[in-house]
């Protein structure tokens, strides 16, 4: 006799939040990310575990009411307290607002939207200051905006100052060339679609979240493999994900990423976003 579903399980945003970066990479196949199944050279699930749990105390303040920024920084310092480096700073960076979105009752395009144009220069400061826990891989800047070069961290706090740039300003600088960005500015619209994917979906959840990701892989060029590989590697992969008709011929796919270097870390975080939002609306478990 099977178990049934739990979809009411007491849980507030906070802690569905922690759930979602659990099963984001529990999710198997996600071919050239970490999962269950498999490991990269330098980074491996076990990273990406304890980086979820350490995150918990910011996503906690998000919840609480604690500026965008500041829980943002907060998450990312504790996920960092683990032995691969950046495992998470794009999933947390959509959760955060997320988690504030669902707190305050509209988790929704709108409501999603709402909080992260209500943002400030603090937010803007702390964001920086965020990269000073972890290194991220992150494109070039505009050359008007060369001081606004997040790798400065906390040192870009007088020109953030000067130049009165929110959090939400920082996202609409790098949104033509930066998919968690436009998620900021574009009311998380493929955050919200992916949760609809995994709701309407059945089977294990970790099925659906792998599911939604080879959809949202094939759907736009991931940002880190622009940034490590160029467009048209990136354009490569999108067709190869859009040639897989099932999660076996995933797994050919995920071990051939991960021999080739390809990892479309940002498919992932958006991946993460929507099972969150599907979390938050109940998708059994």
């Amino acid at each position: 006799m099977s178990p049934t579903p739990v979809t009411n399980r007491g849980f507030g945003p906070a802690r569905h939040a922690e759930l979602a970066l659990l099963l984001e990479v529990a999710g198997t196949p996600k071919p050239g990310n970490v999962d269950r199944r498999r490991d990269l050279s330098d980074l491996h699930f076990e990273h990406f575990l304890t980086g979820a749990v350490g995150a918990a105390k910011g996503l906690r303040l998000a919840e609480s009411g604690t500026s965008v920024g500041e829980a943002f920084e907060t998450a990312v310092a504790g996920m960092s307290k683990q032995g691969g480096g950046n495992t998470q700073f794009g999933c947390l960076l959509l959760l955060v607002p997320l988690v504030r979105a669902a707190t305050a009752g509209d988790l929704s395009p709108d409501g999603a939207a709402a909080v992260v144009e209500s943002t400030t220069v603090d937010d803007a400061v702390n964001f920086y200051r965020a990269f000073e826990h972890v290194n991220v891989a992150v494109g070039e800047v505009p050359d008007d905006a060369s001081d606004l070069d997040v790798r400065h961290g906390g040192d870009a706090e007088s020109a953030l100052r000067d130049r009165d740039f929110s959090l939400y300003d920082v996202m609409e600088l790098s949104a033509d060339r930066d998919a968690n960005a436009r998620e900021w500015t574009g009311g998380f619209d493929r955050t919200f679609r992916a949760a609809d994917a995994i709701l309407v979906d059945d089977g294990p959840v970790t099925d659906r979240v792998a599911r939604a990701f080879l959809d949202l892989l094939a759907e736009e060029p991931d940002t880190l493999v622009v940034t490590n590989h160029g467009e048209s590697v990136a354009r490569d992969v999108m067709d190869r994900a859009a040639a897989v008709s099932n999660l076996d011929e995933a797994e050919e796919l995920a071990e051939t990423f991960v021999t080739e270097g390809i990892n479309p870390g940002t498919t992932a975080d958006i991946a993460c976003a929507a099972t969150f939002v599907a979390l938050e609306r109940g998708v059994p478990l």
